[in-house]
């Protein structure tokens, strides 16, 4: 077995911790609320949630949590705490999983998933072999594979927090239930928790939606989720940056180009495109056999810009910048300020090379990215993107850019493991 370091063991004590706080919340919640229905509560990297379905309100809507009910269910998760239950696990059948669950109709959905081998414990997608099994402690059990601590005591009470509730549909779906999800932290101790909850205080002071309304930078209106306009100061701003983008781009050899915001589908047809995206595009009808599409990528434009003449291998590398307005049809519960939107600009650039200029051409690649980041003291990682399973293209073509592409990694940040 590999030897863990401190940090890699903290981590693992950390996620058992926040596993099992999840389940004592699920327990607390169901006997404040007999009548709740349980979903998924998994870890997270600061913490766990747990979702559920709180039944309706007097005008039929979904009843949400309130801060007083989390009080109630923060103090309830501590007296468990104290009450030091055993964590026990055990492995059942599909039918013995239908009886445990049988008055929980999320968990009875994810068990038909679990017997099909299809999805895992939360619903998410698997080809893995996976049994079912269950943990328990008190008088109350959940589908998991865990890990969870030995035993309810081992959660250090004082470190505990929950922190909001969240609208969150079921599975994802925004076609499926809407569930409330409670959200919470854990840590190893007090002065954890204390200086993590002076973070997001830290956080939500400086966070760029309310600087933005402030500052008068941007706004966003619901009449146009995801869509910012620019007011004056912040369109200022934003056409500094540009200007920059445009100048360094141009001393580097690259060629602005700029194309039509919307496309007839057959531009994505015939890229590729219209069948890996078009559930992600804004679709606009135009007659009874024309479709239109609003621009959510650069791509098909580029190569008809490429394709406009006959072209030599003395004009490569050839190198295409853009900066066109995009849209994409983003689920609205994923919708952040302006870290996800729906109308973006974004450095799109496409380059067009010989095999044998693939990796030079990399090196300017990092170089110029280099200097944006530095300029805003930011720092990135680079991993390498394989063939996704719906690939477009031929696998030789793949592979060669596989390869490619692995040996300039290992050249720029080292080999891999």
């Amino acid at each position: 077995m590999p030897v863990l370091t401190s940090e890699e063991r903290k981590q693992e004590k950390l996620y058992q911790i926040r596993h099992s706080a999840a389940h004592v919340m699920a327990q607390a919640v169901l006997e404040l609320y007999p009548d709740a229905k349980i979903a998924i509560g998994p870890p997270t990297n600061d913490g766990f949630y747990y979702d559920f379905d709180f039944g309706v309100d007097e005008a039929g809507q979904p009843r949400a949590f309130t801060p007083g009910d989390l009080e109630k269910i923060e103090q309830r998760m501590r007296e468990i705490i104290a009450e030091n239950h055993e964590f026990i696990y055990r492995e059942v059948s599909a039918d013995k999983a239908r009886q445990v669950f049988k008055d929980q109709p999320y968990k009875l959905e994810l068990i038909e998933g679990l017997a099909r081998g299809n999805t895992d414990e939360y619903g998410n997608e698997t080809d893995a072999p996976l049994v079912i099994s269950t943990f328990r402690h008190d008088t109350f059990e959940d589908l998991c594979r865990g890990p969870h601590v030995a035993r309810t005591g081992v959660i250090p009470a004082d470190s505990i927090k929950l922190l909001k509730v969240a609208g969150a549909y079921w599975r994802g779906d925004e076609h499926s239930p809407m569930l409330q999800r409670i959200y919470g932290t854990a840590w190893l101790n007090a002065a954890d928790l204390a200086t993590y909850l002076w973070r997001l205080t830290e956080a939500e002071r400086r966070d760029h939606r309310r600087l933005g309304k402030h500052m008068e930078l941007f706004h966003l209106d619901p009449t146009a989720p995801g869509m910012p306009y620019w007011l004056p100061k912040g369109l200022k701003i934003l056409n500094t940056l540009l200007d920059f983008w445009r100048s360094e781009h141009e001393k580097r050899g690259y060629q602005e180009i700029a194309s039509p915001l919307l496309n007839e589908k057959a531009l994505y047809e015939t890229s590729g495109h219209w069948e890996h995206y078009k559930d992600n595009m804004f679709l606009i009808p135009i007659g009874e056999n024309v479709t239109y599409g609003v621009k959510p990528m650069n791509c098909p434009n580029a190569m008809v810009v490429y394709n406009l003449k006959t072209r030599s291998y003395r004009d490569l590398p050839l190198r295409f910048s853009d900066c066109d307005i995009l849209h994409r049809n983003e689920r609205s519960g994923t919708l952040h300020g302006l870290l996800r939107v729906q109308h973006i600009q974004q450095d799109d650039t496409h380059i067009f090379v010989a095999e044998d200029q693939i990796e030079e051409e990399y090196a300017r690649i990092l170089e110029i990215a280099n200097l944006f980041y530095a300029v805003f003291d930011l720092k990135y990682t680079l991993r390498l993107g394989t063939r996704p399973e719906g690939f477009i293209g031929d696998i030789d073509t793949w592979n060669k850019a596989e390869t490619a592409l692995k040996r300039i990694l290992d050249k720029h940040v080292g080999p891999s493991n």
